[in-house]
């Protein structure tokens, strides 16, 4: 099995929903393994460096502030084609545009408030897990594999 990871992070909002059992569960329901787990705050410039990319956006600020305003349980997960999937199972940007059954779908209706991020890219992905996960992740073997994916 060719396996990558992803970073997937519950945003303030998802966190003071009590939606952190919810994701984990979709991601661990749906095969992928959890290596990497922590709830923290980020500063305003953490937040920022987050988000460079969307640095230009008018809404930038908003963002970071937002994103910087609580705790965040910040997730690694490992798994065939994790990235993409991910993403899918997040649903639209714009939760109104997401379909029922993805996280977003399910559970969001403003886009200033749409619960979770997640990497768009393996390389944006191998960027936010070395800034969130300094320290690296759990390497482990999961034993019901074997019931995922065809050897």
């Amino acid at each position: 099995m060719a396996s990558e990871r992803t970073f997937i992070a519950v945003k303030p909002d998802g966190v003071q929903r009590g939606l952190v059992g919810d994701i984990i569960a979709r991601f661990e329901k749906r095969g992928y393994k959890l290596v990497g787990l922590k709830m923290v705050t980020p500063t305003k410039e953490k937040a920022a460096e987050h988000y460079q990319d969307l640095s230009s956006k008018p809404f930038f600020g908003g963002l970071v502030d937002f994103f910087s305003s609580g705790p965040i349980v910040c997730m690694c997960w490992e798994g065939l084609d994790v990235v993409k999937q991910g993403r899918q199972m997040m649903g639209e940007t714009q939760p109104l545009a997401s379909k029922p059954g993805s996280i977003r779908g399910d559970f969001s209706i403003d886009l200033g408030r749409n619960i979770i991020h997640g990497s768009d890219s393996v390389e944006s992905a191998e960027r936010e897990l070395a800034m969130w996960f300094p320290e690296g992740v759990n390497e482990w073997a999961k034993t019901v594999d074997a019931w995922v994916y065809e050897p």
